[in-house]
């Protein structure tokens, strides 16, 4: 079965200084160009992974088809609409000491519009899966909530990350608690929880999350994933080893891994340790996109 993923689409400029920052002159770094996009780097992981995996977003209208081209090296099928005025969305990310700052222009994604939203979408698709950035933006927000409505209608799951504290702050915790409400799987890192839910101790955040979403995978960086479920299973799993060199996409890539094996009914246990694979082979590598094939999910514990 499909799984349909919803959100940004970027032109992504990574910068690792190569000593520490001259404020006001010269820094020598290294400067990558590379495709990005909460979204479209989950879609990406899902179809490096083996899902077969749809991506629907807005690009500048003179990058829909190099972008389509990333993706579908990557196993996608992207439906990408083309915008006449707004160019792709960009963001230059700042990596260093194992952080990255955004600095974001999201550009035609601010354009998506429920005509970029068709029923047919969703045609074949077990699992609807939403960018949080698509959820921050009041216009984009009707289009995909709107579609997130047409899904459940039909009975496909829907889950969600949430994807910036910063524009989660922004907006509202309750705010957002509600456009996610009926989502059957979030992904928070740890700040968001913090943020959704008032709460400091991960177990009682991942615990307080449950009684909107029935699975919850909380993402804490170094440290590893916290997984909780309504029907009171709990997992705390640690970060798999990995040398870091970019860590922008880690928490694109463990949403993809999870889903990846949630899609074809693995226990959770499976489904977070995939995630967890997957995001030590992106944080070893700059950029936020996969190798274009990566390995099938793991075999059940």
């Amino acid at each position: 079965m499909t799984v349909l993923v919803v959100g940004d689409v970027i032109d992504d400029i990574v910068v690792r200084p190569q000593r520490p920052v001259t404020a006001d002159s010269d820094t020598p770094s290294t400067i990558t160009a590379c495709p990005g996009g909460s979204g479209a780097n989950q879609a990406a992981w899902l179809g490096a992974l083996g899902a077969d995996v749809r991506f629907a977003g807005r690009a500048g209208a003179a990058d829909v088809e190099s972008h389509t081209a990333a993706l579908a090296a990557a196993g996608v099928d992207a439906r990408l609409a083309a915008d006449p005025r707004a160019a792709t969305g960009r963001i230059v990310v700042l990596a260093e000491g194992g952080r990255r700052d955004m600095y974001t222009d999201r550009g035609a994604n601010l354009n998506l519009s429920p005509a970029d939203l068709p029923d047919e979408l969703l045609d074949g698709v077990r699992l609807l899966h939403v960018s949080g950035y698509s959820l921050f933006h009041p216009g984009v927000r009707d289009a995909v909530g709107g579609l997130m409505a047409r899904a459940r209608e039909r009975g496909v799951a829907v889950s969600v990350d949430p994807g910036s504290a910063a524009f989660l702050a922004a907006s509202g915790p309750e705010a957002f608690r509600a456009w996610a409400r009926g989502a059957r799987l979030i992904f928070p890192n740890l700040d968001e929880g913090r943020l959704l839910t008032g709460l400091r101790d991960p177990s009682d955040i991942a615990t307080a999350l449950t009684a909107d979403h029935p699975v919850v995978a909380l993402k804490l960086g170094a440290d590893g994933v916290l997984v909780a479920a309504d029907d009171g299973t709990r997992l705390r799993l640690p970060s798999a080893p990995a040398e870091v060199v970019d860590p922008t996409g880690a928490g694109d890539a463990f949403c993809a891994g999870f889903l990846t094996a949630w899609a074809e009914s693995r226990p959770l246990e499976t489904c977070a340790r995939n995630g967890l694979s997957a995001a030590a082979t992106a944080i070893a590598a700059v950029g936020a996109r996969p190798p274009v094939t990566l390995h099938p999910p793991p075999h059940d514990h």
